[in-house]
């Protein structure tokens, strides 16, 4: 279950860049109620998603060649330099180097072996995420690759998540979790691009919770959004639909069946 009791290897963050700030300002708050607090010249215009006054989220607005419209999912690390120096060690890459962000914390950002970007945050003063499992925010993560088990050693080996197998309908769902912190504490899942034919590339993809994904899929398309899911069932599970913005972000949102943390596959 994703929460903010971060600990090492759990997701801490999640940011969004668009080349559209206020256009992805205006979706995202026709969505999910979300309102942008713009970051001043010291931090390159990065701004917070905030909810109730609360951050579920970071975002700025990017240029072609810092990389197409995307969320990024970070990741804890007590040291960010290390565990860059992890990835490179398990055949990944720096993206972007391990940089101070003023007193807050400091960031990275890497690839896996198969090219999909994520994030480490090493917090300082800012610990993380203000909320997370609620309406509105990051509640669930999955990775959408070509290997599975190739996938679950790199990141095992770089971050220390531990891999599970939980019983699905139509099969074992392959879930992610911090390291000695048992299944109580699994986030995320692994879903083989081979089962699963919406996606074409390997990626990750956050959750968000949503009390009504059919109501945000509404709006979503009537802001410029496109349907990749439409709104479906997953037993156990709960409502799932999966999205992009007007940009080409990808996202999902769940209502999640009560006492259910894990997202699962459709």
């Amino acid at each position: 279950m994703l929460t903010t009791r971060y600990v090492t290897g759990a997701p801490n963050w999640v940011d969004l860049g668009t080349p559209d700030i206020d256009g992805a300002t205006a979706f995202y708050e026709a969505l999910f109620g979300w309102r942008f607090q713009p970051g001043g010249p010291e931090v390159g215009g990065y701004g917070l998603f905030q909810l109730g006054g609360r951050t579920v989220a970071g975002g700025m607005q990017t240029t072609p060649e810092q990389g197409p419209p995307s969320w990024t999912v970070y990741f804890q690390a007590p040291d960010a330099d290390a565990t860059a120096e992890a990835a490179r060690q398990a055949r990944g890459s720096v993206l972007l180097p391990p940089m101070d962000v003023q007193d807050l914390g400091r960031t990275a950002i890497l690839a896996d072996r198969a090219g999909v970007p994520f994030g480490l945050w090493q917090p300082g003063r800012n610990q993380g995420l203000d909320v997370v499992g609620e309406p509105g925010a990051l509640c669930w993560t999955e990775l959408y690759t070509a290997d599975v088990p190739a996938a679950a050693a790199f990141y095992h080996s770089v971050l220390g998540l531990e891999t599970y197998g939980v019983d699905m309908p139509g099969g074992t769902y392959t879930t992610f979790g911090p390291a000695g912190e048992g299944e109580d504490a699994m986030f995320g899942g692994v879903v083989a691009l081979a089962d699963d034919p919406a996606e074409q590339e390997p990626h990750w993809l956050p959750y968000f919770e949503a009390a009504d994904p059919d109501a945000v899929v509404a709006a979503a398309r009537e802001r410029g959004g496109t349907v990749r899911m439409p709104p479906t069932d997953v037993p156990e599970v709960g409502r799932i639909a999966r999205l992009t913005d007007p940009y080409g972000a990808r996202f999902a949102v769940i209502r999640s069946e009560p006492s259910q943390s894990r997202a699962g596959q459709a």
